[in-house]
């Protein structure tokens, strides 16, 4: 029977003690899974987008070592800084407006005096779980100048509305955007105002106040988290605009939709059509980075505005 080491110094009552030299890797039982898949699936494709970016295909020589030269030729690269500048102002004017209507249908079902709540917040909500290619399809035949419902209105009134022309084709498409993503954003400032207790409003309502009042002094400040989730998540959705305009390309009237309409259609393009790959990863990059740094500014400032 071995004897007991009584050199062992003794646990006094009420310590644990803590082994600090054995590292625990109990927590990467459950995180592998995870790990694996989002370094193959993101981690890596991004580390040779970055790599095949500094590369260049000739048509003697094969690929070549370049550098920094695909960069430097996007900065002068007229097509790509229009492209931006599209989606800029498609951001600008359309998720405004999509957050606002998204906002007011939050509120609205919160409010408790709406018929029909549940039919309501599942209609608003069913757009977004109709695929963005069958959206931009449907909508795309209600388009029509010669047919659909604008075809239709034409005909009975004797008009001549075109919703495809090139003036105002970015905000029929800002129009699908909004139609697919406003009860994504609903739920999300929903979800926000469900957790407010209703013992807020009751107080508030014996001591006189107004359904706006309490909109205003309970509600909207409730709403500056989520606001700030969806701005992000808008704008890195703008940036990446990609299958409305290229479905509607076919259906559009002559060359109002180019190949480089949007940053992300100018990259695939650029691939796939025009076989140059390695510029078509520095493109991306550099949107990523536009984005990311977009993003970013955003959270700081909403940061700031929470902790005031």
């Amino acid at each position: 029977m071995a004897s007991a080491d009584i050199t062992a110094e003794p646990v006094k009552a009420g310590e644990v003690r803590v082994n600090k030299h054995k590292a625990d890797w109990r927590g990467w039982k459950f995180m592998w899974p995870f790990a694996v898949v989002f370094i193959f699936v993101f981690i890596i494709p991004i580390v040779y987008a970055i790599y095949i970016s500094f590369f260049k295909k000739q048509m003697i020589g094969g690929t070549k070592f370049v550098g920094l030269q695909n960069y430097q030729r996007l900065l002068v690269d007229q097509q790509f800084w229009s492209s931006v500048g599209r989606v800029a102002l498609f951001t600008v004017v359309q998720v405004p407006i999509m957050l606002f209507l998204a906002a007011a249908m939050a509120l609205a079902i919160d409010s408790m005096k709406l018929h029909g709540t549940k039919f309501f917040r599942i209609s608003t909500f069913l757009p977004y779980a109709v695929p963005a290619v069958v959206s931009t399809l449907i909508w795309g035949f209600v388009y029509g100048a010669k047919y659909g419902l604008v075809g239709s209105f034409n005909s009975f009134f004797g008009t001549h509305i075109d919703v495809l022309s090139s003036d105002v084709l970015l905000a029929a498409i800002a129009n699908i955007n909004t139609w697919e993503f406003t009860g994504y954003n609903m739920l999300i400032f929903y979800s926000s105002l469900s957790t407010i207790p209703h013992s807020l409003y009751e107080a508030a309502s014996i001591d006189g106040a107004s359904e706006w009042q309490i909109v205003k002094s309970i509600k909207l400040p409730e709403l500056k988290g989520s606001l700030a989730i969806t701005v992000i998540f808008s704008i890195i959705g703008s940036f990446q605009l990609f299958n409305e305009p290229s479905i509607l390309q076919n259906m559009v009237p002559g060359n109002a939709i180019t190949t480089y309409y949007t940053p992300n259609m100018y990259a695939y393009n650029l691939s796939f059509s025009g076989n140059q790959s390695n510029y078509a990863a520095a493109l991306a990059i550099v949107m990523a980075v536009i984005t990311m740094a977009i993003a970013y500014a955003v959270q700081l400032n909403s940061m700031k505005e929470q902790m005031k």
